[in-house]
């Protein structure tokens, strides 16, 4: 029989006479932990799911690897590479390829209702990916291209509708300047709305066949490709085998290709997006020795109150490590309990929003409407270990009062 086991268990239910304290100390140091051990899992989910809320609508509108010019300049006005099927078919073929898509952006003005606004026409073809914008679709339908004839179908943001005093069934006219100003008319069948507003307010869908028209190029020419990964992770590691596809392609007039990661294109915003990464592990740690010292304390009350016991038991030839191991235990079954009811109520809470998504933020500041939550298995295993190795390690200091204390005394301590 594990003497020092039963001894803890007995401290724990109560079930021995001391002075009273153990059982608020020992609720005290539960609630403790549980309140750690919540806040933990909620600020994980929610900077995870945070920054992978963000991280989906950038690379939704620009995807997550960018194949274009050598002498792209940043500007909507771009130089034209030409298509090319082998190449497109070589990248499809690389693992961790979801997808490749070809794309044209021309910069333009919308005058509609007496007032004007600039955007960049953004033209694809039938194969583009529409996942995201579905998903961010609030009124009317997608756009429908094919290969026969020009649509003149447009998707425009919200935010553009908003400001232009547009709605689905509207006509709108674009004026385009250059050496020729031109214009087009195009017919609003959709309105979709990201709540990003670098992209909102900058970005309309369009067929390609009339981006490659404004630009007076010809069938066979596009600004790039866009390829998206099926897993974020592996982004930078099929932009690497994508460059040793690219690098090697030079078409007959010089041009040249290079490709780069949407976090290369937008390294303001997942510079912001890795400070938040930051702030989420400073609140672990910070919360982990809150919680680590709530138990520190607590339990050198407890060795307090059983001093006469640890005299008692020393008397009859108990040795140090022995009595340490008694509220090492003791310590065990509080951080354990604390650490189920804390994963129970955390985890809750985390289903609870994902699903209702009852508490809400102002897009405007954040981006978002709603807090997001992601968590995985793996994530609060790791969580979870770190919580019981960090506690459990901080309790074996405190349990060195035990060796101080004498037998002569401690039996007469009142």
């Amino acid at each position: 029989m594990n003497i020092e086991l039963f001894i803890a268990r007995k401290i724990a239910s109560g079930g021995m006479t001391g002075k009273k304290l153990a059982g608020p100390v020992i609720k005290v140091a539960t609630l403790g932990i549980i309140l750690g051990v919540v806040v933990m899992i909620l600020s994980v989910a929610v900077g995870f799911g945070f920054k992978g809320e963000i991280r989906e609508k950038i690379s939704g509108f620009a995807s997550h690897i960018q194949i274009m010019s050598y002498d792209y300049n940043y500007s909507p006005e771009t130089n034209p590479i030409s298509i090319d099927k082998g190449l497109e078919q070589e990248i499809s073929e690389v693992d961790g390829v979801e997808y490749i898509q070809r794309f044209a952006t021309k910069p333009g003005i919308i005058k509609a209702n007496d007032l004007i606004q600039g955007v960049v026409l953004k033209g694809i073809g039938e194969e583009y990916n529409w996942d995201f914008i579905q998903s961010i679709l609030v009124k009317g339908r997608l756009p429908v291209f094919a290969d026969s004839i020009r649509s003149d179908e447009i998707l425009i943001s919200e935010e553009i509708a908003r400001m232009l005093k547009l709605e689905v069934g509207d006509k709108i006219r674009m004026y385009f300047i250059q050496d020729r100003p031109l214009a087009r008319r195009f017919d609003i069948v959709g309105i979709y709305n990201s709540h990003f507003p670098e992209y909102d307010k900058r970005f309309a869908f369009v067929d390609l066949k009339h981006i490659q028209k404004l630009n007076g190029w010809d069938n066979n020419q596009i600004s790039g490709y866009e390829v998206g990964v099926s897993q974020f992770d592996l982004m930078n590691q099929v932009n690497e085998e994508i460059y040793y596809l690219t690098s090697a392609k030079v078409e007959s007039n010089g041009t040249m290709l290079r490709n780069r990661t949407i976090e290369q294109v937008q390294p303001q915003i997942f510079g912001w997006l890795d400070i938040l990464d930051t702030n989420v592990y400073v609140i672990l740690i910070l919360i982990i020795l809150v919680a680590s010292f709530n138990m520190v304390s607590g339990l050198l009350i407890l060795i307090l109150e059983r001093t006469n016991m640890i005299g008692i038991l020393k008397a009859l030839g108990a040795e140090d490590w022995n009595l340490r191991k008694v509220f090492v235990y003791l310590s065990g079954f509080i951080i354990g309990r604390g650490m189920l009811w804390g994963n129970i109520i955390g985890i809750l809470i985390c289903i609870i929003q994902k699903y209702t998504q009852f508490i809400k933020l102002d897009p405007a500041n954040y981006y978002l409407s709603t807090v997001p939550i992601h968590i995985s298995m793996g994530e609060l295993i790791l969580l979870n270990a770190g919580v019981l190795i960090v506690t459990m390690a901080m309790m074996l200091g405190p349990t060195y009062l035990v060796s101080r204390i004498l037998p002569v005394k401690a039996i007469r301590f009142n």
